[in-house]
């Protein structure tokens, strides 16, 4: 359908959906449209559309989308003035960006990268919301330059990144912060002029609170922006010491998103970086494994396996063992109680993890090259324990060195089944 808007009119669109200008000026977080481009919103986004001269467009909308005109003096001004500032201070300059889940932080970071870039600095961006990354996919901490203005930070492919393997931080806060001090450390050495670091919605309680403090702390940004609705981060904000700190309102016109919203977001980023994937073997005799206990030890002797196969009234699928450890994996068909595991933890003086065969289906994986460096994800297809030997779906094409596994599991069509430690190496 085509729409006629004036200038100083606010288009908020909700996706699934697509928006074609056909006359006028419109802009999109700072990114100009140009006459005859279309702009795609995908599904749980809302985007602002800025009328500057009065527009003509097209819009289709898939089913649940939206579109609303609102005055464009309806939103303050706020952001604005903080990116103004922000851009006035000496180069180079790092801005980490705060806020709750819903408190409009990725917009203001894709309306920060597109002032800088249009002021022609050397501009990057980190993304580390790992249960909503944009740049990179979900549970990493993606990295990449920005050369010209963007719609939606989606649209970046990561150069590089960290593979945490949970959408969540609070079981991987360390990881997080060593990922993203490695990142801003790399984008310095290439030239950066102007780093934006996003980071995940986590922040409220102690933990939370205490985890961007050290995180900000870590990484040592030139400023800190936050985004609050009422006074959720000050226990954050007011523990930062020896660096500027600019606080926003929260835009109202900002839509809050249901779980299954972040999920459908979650699933499309998935696809984006699985695109072409296939089927791979990768044997643990030219790889090595990491954030898992399967492949960190070596084969029992004969006799001890012996002596595990009694205790356990069975023989196992595969079995190693490390210095702290046993890793057992199991038939299906086998059951085992906790007296048979406490008898074996009790004889050799060690812990036992069991799981059953087939139970690795489906985790999220990490692959990297012999320089630790990033190449991309996969989903685990299946192990062939005899020969050590990994099935993974995966489109990635460069000789991988290292695997890590993450503790998410997805299926072929890239939705989440559920959460999984069955490699956890909390064992070793």
């Amino acid at each position: 359908m085509k729409r006629i808007v004036d200038e100083g009119k606010l288009l908020l669109v909700d996706g699934p959906a697509s928006v074609s200008l056909l006359s006028g000026k419109l802009s999109v977080l700072g990114a100009p449209l140009k006459v005859g481009e279309k702009l795609v919103v995908r599904e749980g986004k809302r985007l602002p559309l800025w009328v500057k001269k009065r527009v003509t467009v097209e819009l289709m909308l898939g089913e649940g989308a939206s579109v609303n005109e609102v005055d464009e003096g309806t939103v303050p001004s706020s952001g604005e003035d903080a990116a103004k500032e922000i851009l006035s201070l000496n180069k180079p300059v790092t801005v980490m960006v705060v806020g709750g889940m819903d408190s409009g932080k990725t917009s203001f970071c894709t309306f920060l990268v597109n002032e800088a870039v249009t002021k022609k600095l050397r501009t990057a961006v980190i993304d580390a919301d790992l249960g909503q990354s944009d740049v990179g996919p979900p549970s990493t901490v993606g990295f990449s330059f920005v050369t010209e203005p963007v719609k939606d930070l989606f649209d970046i492919d990561a150069q590089d990144a960290v593979f945490v393997g949970s959408t969540s931080p609070s079981g991987a806060m360390n990881k997080v912060i060593e990922g993203l001090i490695r990142l801003k450390n790399n984008a310095m050495e290439a030239g950066a002029d102007f780093l934006v670091i996003n980071t995940d919605g986590w922040v409220e309680g102690e933990e939370a609170a205490a985890f961007k403090v050290r995180l900000a702390e870590k990484v040592g940004p030139s400023a800190v922006v936050g985004l609050q609705r009422s006074n959720e981060l000050t226990p954050i904000l007011d523990s930062l010491h020896g660096v500027k700190v600019l606080v926003i309102n929260s835009p109202q016109l900002i839509q809050p998103r249901s779980r299954e919203k972040r999920r459908v977001l979650r699933e499309l980023s998935y696809k984006k970086y699985l695109k072409g994937a296939k089927t791979q073997s990768f044997s643990l005799s030219w790889i090595k494994v990491e954030c898992s206990i399967f492949g960190a030890g070596g084969p029992l002797p004969r006799n001890r396996l012996e002596t595990l196969s009694n205790l356990l009234g069975t023989r196992p699928v595969y079995a190693e063992e490390t210095v702290a450890a046993f890793f057992v994996v199991l038939r299906r068909s086998k059951q085992l109680t906790e007296e048979q595991i406490k008898a074996v933890e009790e004889h050799f003086g060690k812990r036992v993890k069991v799981i059953w065969e087939g139970d690795e289906e489906g985790l999220l994986v990490g692959l990297e090259d012999e320089e630790d460096k990033f190449l991309g994800i996969g989903i685990l297809d299946g192990v062939d324990y005899k020969r050590r030997v990994l099935k993974v779906y995966t489109p990635v094409s460069e000789k991988v060195s290292t695997m890590c596994f993450g503790q998410i599991k997805l299926d072929k069509n890239c939705r989440e089944i559920s959460l999984s430690t069955v490699y956890s190496s909390h064992l070793l």
